[in-house]
């Protein structure tokens, strides 16, 4: 697909994305406003699934087939549907689960759509992505060279800010070996920024960035349906978005910034123990 070819698709694809992702996160509120338990664990006792997880994909999925039904579908709470046309949907029913358990108003619905993706990490180029607030309202979207935006608003990351002034979110693992090794790399980090920011939701902490809520983001441990909908919100907002060594972020390790403070921060990761 040329870049002309996937900006008209995306443009195509987003009003599709947008109301999807609407109307999943209306039925995830009222379904939270009814009352929530967990329903399982996933990776370790503190890696939550609940029924609404669950039910919000079903949802997501059954709108998806019967509006595109060649699309393959990558979510998180089920096993991939392997589609024909070369797009893939890229589905977080519920990122930030814990905040959604606890009563946080920090999680969110996130949907990509993306072109020649592949298993794991997800490759490919991402055409649109949303991710909606349920509780708060707000809508990020992006297509690819659409530009992102809020509420009808031109979003655009913070300029020029220097590592010492920046206040950079991040995220934690659920293996208690994973946490000690990232409480060590911030431990190491912390001397060199502003302050640090711990939302639980990666796809709204790239949305922060993309709307100058916060200057960087980092994280490792990510799955491709945590920020495939953020990250193309970051980078239509003028972010640079990577991964271990530069290349493509990926389960290893996701950073995002705008490109002199990205270097900065990739630079000051990789001093404290993190191949950035």
């Amino acid at each position: 697909m040329t870049q002309h070819e996937a900006s008209v698709a995306s443009v195509a694809l987003l009003d599709l994305v947008r109301d999807i992702s609407v109307r999943a996160a209306e039925f995830a509120l009222e379904a939270r406003r009814a009352g929530v338990s967990v329903a399982a664990t996933k990776s370790t006792p503190t890696d939550i699934v609940t029924a609404v997880d669950r039910d919000t994909e079903t949802l997501i999925r059954s709108i998806i087939l019967e509006s595109r039904p060649a699309d393959g579908i990558i979510g998180e709470e089920d096993v991939a549907h392997v589609g024909t046309s070369g797009i893939d949907w890229v589905v977080d029913p519920i990122d930030g689960t814990v905040n959604f358990l606890y009563g946080i108003p920090a999680w969110a619905v996130s949907i990509a759509v993306v072109e020649g993706a592949a298993a794991g990490d997800v490759g490919g180029t991402t055409l649109a992505g949303v991710v909606v607030n349920p509780v708060t309202g707000e809508l990020f979207e992006a297509s690819a060279g659409g530009g992102a935006r809020l509420a009808g608003r031109e979003l655009a990351v913070n300029a020029d800010v220097p590592l010492g002034s920046a206040l950079v979110g991040t995220g934690f693992g659920y293996a208690a070996e994973r946490r000690r090794e990232q409480a060590a790399v911030l431990l190491e980090l912390m001397p060199h920024i502003r302050d640090i920011r711990r939302g639980g939701s990666a796809a709204l902490d790239l949305c922060s960035l993309a709307c100058g809520r916060l200057d960087a983001y980092y994280e490792r441990g990510l799955n491709a349906w945590d920020h495939a909908a953020g990250a193309l919100i970051a980078r239509e907002a003028g972010a640079r978005v990577g991964g271990p060594g530069g290349g493509r972020e990926n389960a290893e390790l996701l950073v995002a910034a705008a490109p002199g403070l990205y270097e900065e921060l990739a630079a000051a990761l990789r001093a404290a123990g993190m191949d950035a």
